[in-house]
């Protein structure tokens, strides 16, 4: 019997359009990944090396980012200023009016809120890209492995030549997941990032079974259960049952229909960690700076804060845990809000059974989000966690796959299957095992 995702590619395969669509897809990525290897001007890469191996956490972005940042080659941003920039626009959406208006506008109106995304990428990459190469530069306990970086007069134009690079970079690997979802198969952002996870698994999978055999096994043994729990929450959804009343004009009846409204466990995905992530970072980052400092109680200071805020300290993983959570409440409640579903539905002339339209439907939709988003926001925690649980038997935080590269992985996995199972049913094929 074989798997439902590769009986599905291979009925693809033989249909001329669909394989088009998947080879063209897996050009795309390969383009990509040949771009990853190109490294940045003027990077020390024994200092590099060394900086990696002295910071454990560099590993998990690296993981991320496909071996890209470990090259710190051009393509070492990825995508993740546009899914940041995407982010920012999500957030503002309901403070700034005329944002909100436009997301209320329909395709014309997205068209406009994509158009300043990716404006907003580009200042998102530059400041990035600036502070990855300051990171680089100032890193202490060794050499800067940029060291043509800086603002004085004689490194300005290395400077820019660097920071121009990397944004350039990230918005060439932009370009190519918008061709993914043109002509391809799949979401191209998400592809692209996929693409970055699953390519460096081979190398972490040889170095865990060379260094840890048992850690790999325990490893995988987790990993599997953890599959098996995304994929359940990423399809959980509590069904709101809503009825449509009847409405008759001239000699036609319309609605009368029953539906429902799906509203799932966990709808804010990988962004939660990310967030998570992005936050905890800051705080280490800075207080390294200081760890060198000739005053005895800021370089002490320095150092508590930079070993508390870095992923051998319990108290990251406690943090890491709680701001989960909370962000997982407040990017649910946001999108959530943003759909304005009971003022749809009253428009629409819908209702739920037992509560009454208006503020009474808002209140009810309310209280069943924070129930069932309490549950993914706990299991998102306990995800997040993952690599805290494994750091006693792999003796390292850097996985084969973060808990956020699993997140992806498995989402990217689900939504791939289902458009190659809406494609195959428009030609009427049998694609998936029902």
């Amino acid at each position: 019997m074989q798997v439902p995702f590769v009986q599905s590619v291979l009925n693809a395969f033989r249909l001329p359009d669909l394989r088009r669509k998947l080879l063209f897809t897996l050009l795309i990525l390969a383009i990509y990944r040949l771009f990853a290897h190109i490294p940045v001007p003027g990077v020390d890469r024994t200092a590099l090396a060394n900086l990696f191996a002295r910071t454990p956490i560099l590993g998990m972005f690296d993981l991320l980012s496909g071996g890209s940042l470990s090259q710190f080659s051009i393509m070492a941003m990825g995508v993740y200023p546009y899914v940041t920039a995407s982010i920012v626009m999500t957030l503002i959406q309901p403070i700034v009016p005329q944002l909100k208006e436009l997301q209320q506008e329909g395709e014309a109106g997205r068209q406009k809120l994509n158009l300043y995304t990716h404006v907003l990428t580009v200042p998102m990459a530059i400041l990035q890209a600036i502070g990855q190469a300051l990171l680089l530069t100032r890193a202490t306990g060794g050499a800067p492995v940029l060291t043509n970086f800086g603002f004085t007069p004689e490194l300005l134009l290395p400077t820019a030549a660097t920071i121009a690079t990397l944004t350039a970079g990230t918005m060439f690997a932009m370009w190519l997941g918008e061709l993914i979802t043109q002509d391809g198969v799949g979401q191209g952002i998400s592809i692209i990032i996929f693409g970055g996870i699953v390519a460096k698994v081979p190398q972490s999978l040889g170095q865990q079974l060379s260094s840890n055999p048992p850690g790999l096994i325990a490893y995988l043994v987790i990993a599997i259960v953890t599959v098996v729990g995304i994929v359940f929450i990423y399809e959980a959804q509590r069904r709101i049952p809503v009825h449509y009343g009847k409405r008759v004009r001239g000699t036609r009846v319309y609605g009368g229909q029953s539906s429902h409204i799906p509203m799932r466990m966990n709808q804010a995905g990988m962004i939660p960690l990310i967030f998570a992530q992005s936050v905890l970072i800051l705080p280490g980052v800075f207080a390294q700076y200081f760890t060198v400092s000739d005053v005895d109680w800021i370089r002490n200071l320095a150092t508590t804060l930079a070993f508390q805020f870095s992923t051998q300290s319990n108290f990251y993983w406690l943090m890491y845990f709680v701001m989960v959570i909370g962000f997982t409440y407040m990017y649910t409640n946001i999108t959530f809000q943003q759909q304005n579903l009971p003022e749809t539905l009253q428009k629409q002339g819908g209702f739920i059974p037992g509560i009454r339209p208006g503020k009474r439907t808002q209140e009810y939709l309310n209280a069943v989000l924070g129930r069932i988003t309490l549950v993914g926001a706990v299991f998102l925690g306990l995800v997040a966690l993952l690599p805290w649980f494994m750091r006693d038997l792999t003796e390292s935080t850097t996985m084969v796959i973060t808990s956020t590269g699993l997140l992806i992985v498995v989402g990217v996995v689900l939504d791939t299957m289902k458009q190659l199972e809406a494609q195959l049913l428009m030609r009427q094929y049998e694609g998936f095992i029902k």
